[in-house]
């Protein structure tokens, strides 16, 4: 694990040098062409977006695994696992597993660095994203399975898993993000994500803004690839669950589907994720298993409902606890803050709403904290930790007082926020922690050991 490690991680570095060279699909391509190119005969999906990928990926693969299908899922980045990023049947990978993965891609990723002379960043050899990537499509290659999901890093066009020759090439959504790497505007945006479209592959695309779309309608038409887009060839209805504070509840979608392969509809399935953005992203994965069901894969509509009804996935809008609610979400752009803000409203009632937020560097900070202040009676500051990428606190008690005009609680420490944020909360108020996915996975563990010691103490609280 510490030969990961050790590896260049652009997850935990401040600045990515993505158009300058360090990024190259020659140097994957490279690592794969020695690994025995695992990823040739293998089916895939590819997906990219903005925000949604995550989800839709795991939809995709859940209805896929319930169709009978061994299937493969790389996503990125992991909660509290690595071995999460390679799951097969939405079952991380055993760590014995993994280790062998390690020490079978080592040698030929140091064999790489001694080429490239070592020099960081632009002659380094292969990344931590690189040698993860090449990691899953080796053990879904060597496990047998029917079909890989793949979920885009960072934008598409330069990402690792770019090298792949999908089935179906999928963009669940274009908004502002990472855009000192992938440009300022959503049309700049999703010209980079546009880039893992294939000639002759169907492309499925969730994307709404009106330049985004024609950015991708212009690449499908150099490509030749058939389009079909949301709320143009398919389109959905959402029902959301109600009282999620007091206990689980499924949300629904009709989908309507009238692209190039045919009309088909489905009415009252039943959402394991919460909120209206996972709708849209259940319409996106279902007009993708469409194009597959075109292509010959079999998927019975009772694998759609069982897949889709039963999918459990971390971090998005997910409730960890009740009495009071505790409700973790990985929102980390004002666009995925917005759906979680809209989930909340519609989805569960609370007497008394407190947050806990900590976010990224050269992230819209100030655009997130002006929706997020106003929604919540009690706010609670801090920083996620052992990752130079955290926003460092006075800075973001700056940020917040400049959007508010006043002080709010900062802590330096999450576990300090958390009891700060638990001490001010009755059974009938919500704890909601949003802003980043590090956040999201510290205080996610922290919740978990403390409904533990909280159940060993007082075994009528487990109930």
């Amino acid at each position: 694990m510490r030969f990961l490690y050790e590896r260049i991680d652009y997850e935990r570095t401040i600045h990515m040098p993505y158009h300058q060279g360090s990024l190259k699909l020659a140097r994957m391509r490279e690592l794969l062409r020695r690994l025995g190119n695992p990823q040739d005969g293998l089916p895939i999906v590819h997906i990219a977006g903005t925000k949604g990928k995550g989800s839709t990926a795991a939809m995709i693969a859940a209805v896929l695994t319930a169709a009978g299908y061994r299937t493969g899922l790389f996503t990125s980045p992991h909660l509290e696992r690595m071995e999460e990023r390679l799951a097969i049947d939405g079952v991380p990978c055993p760590t014995d597993e993994f280790v062998q993965l390690i020490e079978q891609v080592a040698p030929v990723v140091r064999q790489m660095d001694g080429r490239g002379g070592g020099r960081f960043p632009a002659d380094s050899g292969p990344t931590y994203f690189e040698i993860t990537t090449a990691m899953g499509l080796l053990r879904f290659a060597s496990q047998g399975v029917h079909v890989a999901v793949m979920e885009v890093g960072l934008g598409g066009r330069l990402d690792s898993t770019n090298v792949c020759w999908p089935r179906v090439s999928v963009i669940t959504s274009i908004s502002l993000d990472h855009t000192k790497q992938l440009g300022k505007t959503e049309e700049a945006i999703a010209w980079e994500k546009a880039g893992i479209i294939k000639r002759g592959v169907p492309v499925v695309s969730g994307v709404m803004h009106p330049g985004a779309r024609e950015v991708i309608r212009a690449a499908c038409r150099r490509r030749r690839s058939r389009l079909v887009e949301l709320d143009r060839d398919f389109s959905f209805e959402y029902r959301p669950p109600r009282g999620l504070e007091q206990a689980p509840a499924w949300g629904e979608v009709d989908f309507e589907y009238r692209g190039p392969t045919g009309p088909q509809s489905y009415r009252g399935i039943r959402l394991g994720l919460v909120g209206r953005h996972q709708g849209a992203n259940s319409a996106v994965a279902l007009a993708t298993l469409v194009q597959l069901q075109a292509a010959g894969w079999e998927i019975p509509e009772s694998a759609i409902r069982s897949g889709l009804e039963s999918l459990v996935w971390p971090a998005r809008v997910e409730v960890i606890a009740r009495r009071p609610a505790v409700i973790i979400d990985a929102a980390h752009n004002v666009a995925s803050i917005e759906a979680l803000l809209r989930a909340l409203e519609e989805s569960v009632s609370a007497r008394k709403r407190i947050l806990i937020f900590a976010t990224t560097q050269e992230k819209d900070v100030p655009g997130m904290l002006r929706r997020l202040l106003p929604a919540f009676d009690h706010v609670v500051l801090t920083q996620y930790l052992d990752n130079p990428r955290a926003v460092p606190l006075a800075e973001l008690c700056a940020t917040a007082e400049a959007v508010s005009g006043r002080r709010w609680p900062a802590f330096s420490r999450p576990v300090e926020a958390w009891h700060a944020a638990r001490s001010l909360a009755s059974a009938e108020d919500l704890i909601c922690v949003t802003g980043s996915f590090f956040i999201a996975a510290q205080l996610r563990h922290e919740v978990q050991a403390s409904q533990a010691r909280t159940a060993d103490t007082d075994p009528s609280a487990q109930a």
